[in-house]
């Protein structure tokens, strides 16, 4: 990965703004009981059925109206090492395969995060995750990270700076909601993972490459980042020259005045910028109209940019417990680059514990979502262009909907040699409305997900 430009920027703003705090900044040794390195591993099965619904007609990226089965599996390594205070670094080893339902195509809102594009029924390893992560404490009362997957865990201060360089998934530290982020163990549908309309820079497995500073205090945070974009929509390979094509992100959370039962509300609003060489849809029309021939933005890319915003509130309920709200849209002048074909979107949603029946360790969570296009985007569908996920052929359209239910059971830790494995097994149900945005393919689909789940 060439930074050539990037990272030295990012270390300049970074230690500018440490340098107003550089009497307060302490370093912290992490005590001689912490371990210099640890290894955690997961599994996720997941299996999926979709009965058969009616539709008058399907197109080439239409969700198919027979009956289906689908099922994905990952399993991931976590190599942890401490290099000195402050400082670690991961490495992730992964495996996946899967079959999806309809080839991955037919909505915005896709029902398996695990699944990936281009994803194949037979298992394919790969590096998910290299990167180097430096903490240096600004001052104020100690505070304890506890380890975690892709964490060591250390004890820092309230003030913090974080920085982040190597291969990961910007959803390792943009958008972290609690209640909504990861479909291992919470919401499977693409719909929940983070803000629909935020195109995030990724390649056809999620991960990226780049660089990512946050500084954290008590009361609020900021982040922001560089990352690499795939060089061609949706594709494998990553443009490495973070000057050509990239992803710019900044992210801000504070905590708001207002109290829930667990705590004070929490706010967060994040604005990007994709550069992409990716096709606009009015191109792709006119040419259309020029030539006679049917809308192709793969036939117009050029080197433009792609902007967009997101918000979050999250009011916590009690421990691992709570509502969220999230709103997003992007310009949706151009196709869809590395992420989803949704324009605007807003979600409402929570988890839950099983408290209540004296099952503390059991999560649930209920949550609707509801998808928009912008109008390029939909003339382009409804004079028959097809996107990176969307084509029925013609589009009466419709806002896609999608809503999803879950209930995970948690299973009897197991006690290994100097290792805990955790597991537990979930069932969930969602209902795509309007799948594709498209009113005469209204459905409901309905979709029944049986997911196994296990860590150390």
């Amino acid at each position: 990965m060439r930074l050539p430009a990037v990272l030295p920027a990012l270390l300049s703003a970074v230690l500018a703004c440490a340098g107003s705090g550089a009497s307060q900044a302490q370093p912290v040794a992490p005590p001689a009981d912490e371990p210099r390195a640890a290894l955690h591993g997961q599994a996720t099965w997941i299996r999926q059925l979709k009965p058969a619904f009616t539709a008058p007609y399907s197109g080439p990226n239409s969700l198919e109206p027979r009956r289906e089965w689908a099922q994905s599996f990952t399993t991931t390594l976590d190599l942890g090492l401490r290099l000195w205070p402050g400082a670690q670094v991961h490495l992730n080893p992964e495996a996946a395969h899967g079959v999806p339902l309809s080839r991955l195509t037919g909505a915005g809102g896709l029902s398996n995060g695990e699944l990936q594009r281009g994803a194949s029924d037979q298992l394919r390893n790969y590096r998910a995750r290299f990167y180097l992560q430096q903490r240096i404490a600004m001052g104020g009362a100690a505070e304890r990270v506890e380890a975690d997957f892709n964490e060591l865990g250390e004890t820092t201060t309230e003030r913090r700076w974080t920085l982040v360089a190597g291969t990961f998934s910007l959803l390792d530290f943009a958008d972290p909601n609690p209640y909504a982020k990861d479909p291992r163990e919470q919401f499977v549908n693409w719909a929940f993972l983070t803000h629909g309309a935020w195109d995030y820079p990724a390649d056809a497995r999620g991960y990226t490459e780049g660089v990512l500073a946050e500084y954290r205090t008590p009361a609020w945070a900021v982040r922001f980042g560089r990352a690499a974009q795939p060089r061609l929509s949706n594709g494998l390979d990553l443009e490495h020259d973070l000057q050509r094509l990239w992803g710019d992100f900044l992210e801000a959370e504070t905590a708001l005045p207002w109290q829930a039962p667990g705590g004070p509300l929490r706010l967060r609003g994040l604005l990007f910028r994709n550069r992409i060489d990716g096709g606009a849809f009015d191109d792709a029309l006119a040419r259309a109209v020029a030539t006679g021939t049917p809308p192709q933005v793969s036939a117009v890319r050029r080197v433009q940019d792609k902007r967009g915003w997101g918000l979050t509130l999250e009011a916590p309920l009690g421990p691992d417990a709570g509502l969220f709200l999230r709103a997003s849209a992007s310009d949706g002048r151009t196709e869809t680059y590395a992420f989803t074909e949704i324009d605007r979107q807003l979600a409402v949603g929570g988890q839950f514990t099983g408290a209540a029946w004296a099952r503390p360790r059991d999560r649930w969570g209920l949550g609707h979502a509801r998808h928009e296009l912008s109008d390029p985007h939909r003339r382009y569908l409804a004079a028959g262009g097809l996107g990176a996920f969307l084509g029925d052929g013609r589009l009466a359209y419709a806002s896609e909907q999608v809503s999803e239910g879950w209930y995970r059971w948690a299973l009897p830790d197991l006690q290994g040699a100097g290792a805990v494995l955790r597991s537990a097994v979930s069932a969930g149900l969602q209902v795509l409305r309007n799948p594709g945005y498209n009113a005469e393919r209204a459905g409901p689909v309905r979709v029944w997900t049986l997911r196994l789940h296990t860590e150390f």
